[in-house]
């Protein structure tokens, strides 16, 4: 999903495939249709989110309700996330054991005397990358490091990050799934980005984005490849570019990022 894509959760997708199980995906569609700070919402809104029919959202949040995923406020009105849905979500996370160290890296990243830079550690999720964890000074100006943002795979610094961290043939086949409905103009942009993050990972060992995703932000990424598994996560540090110009993190922050990715990797500095 683009990062300015507010569609329907396309869950049609997979009913080619015989193992996919299109009635858990729809289910687990109506509970990623809450977006931050969204406490209550409607059945007519899970329907506009999804793309499923009125009918289809009425039974569907009438089962979770009963397994506990969702709380509706009375009869007939909206619903908001049950106890079920946030056991799961912090059932992951406390087993995230990154995820605990990445807050002390990216705190470490951020450290000095810019309180407008911020970082986070982000993991890709279709075409996208998601924060799992941010980290922000709280006097901040306001920008989109927050946890659950959405960030493009092929423009922003830790989505390109993150592609380097994958073999080529990996690479070049999530390009064409990503130029696969996009307008031309799009396409050749995320060649662009793509061909960028391949120059600037052999050159630094870490990837760039200044004004390609948002013209108002810059920032640095690179990759985390955590020794035990086979998930691949990026860390990156920036912000606003009047506030953060390229050349202070080149100089100043993009060594710490190196050094904080490689901490989160699990590799010693002879690995390098």
């Amino acid at each position: 999903m683009r990062d300015d894509d507010d569609g329907p959760d396309v869950v049609e997708a997979e009913s080619s495939d015989p193992k996919f199980v299109t009635a858990l995906a729809r289910g687990l569609s109506i509970l990623r249709a809450f977006r931050p700070n969204e406490v209550y919402l409607s059945n007519q809104i899970f329907a506009q989110r999804t793309g499923l029919p009125k009918a289809t959202v009425t039974r569907l949040t009438y089962t979770l309700c009963k397994l506990g995923y969702l709380v509706q406020a009375d009869p007939g009105g909206a619903y908001r996330l049950g106890p079920g849905a946030l056991t799961l979500g912090y059932g992951v996370l406390s087993g995230m054991e990154l995820k605990d160290r990445a807050a002390m890296e990216l705190a470490e990243v951020c450290k000095g005397d810019n309180h407008n830079v911020a970082a986070a550690l982000g993991e890709r999720y279709g075409q996208s990358i998601v924060y799992l964890s941010t980290y922000r000074f709280p006097n901040s100006v306001s920008m989109v490091f927050h946890l659950g943002a959405q960030v493009p795979l092929f423009h922003s610094s830790i989505g390109r990050a993150t592609l380097m961290g994958l073999p080529e043939d990996k690479q070049d086949a999530l390009l064409a799934e990503a130029q696969h409905d996009a307008a031309p103009e799009d396409r050749e942009r995320m060649a662009n980005g793509l061909a960028r993050a391949r120059e600037d990972y052999a050159r630094w060992g870490f990837c760039t984005s200044f004004g390609e995703w948002r013209r108002e932000i810059n920032g640095v990424a690179a990759p985390v490849i955590p020794q035990q598994g086979n998930a691949l996560y990026s860390i990156n540090v920036g912000g606003f570019g009047f506030l953060n110009p390229p050349e202070d993190l080149l100089t100043h922050y993009a060594p710490r990022l190196l050094r904080a990715a490689r901490t989160l990797s699990l590799r010693p500095e002879a690995d390098a």
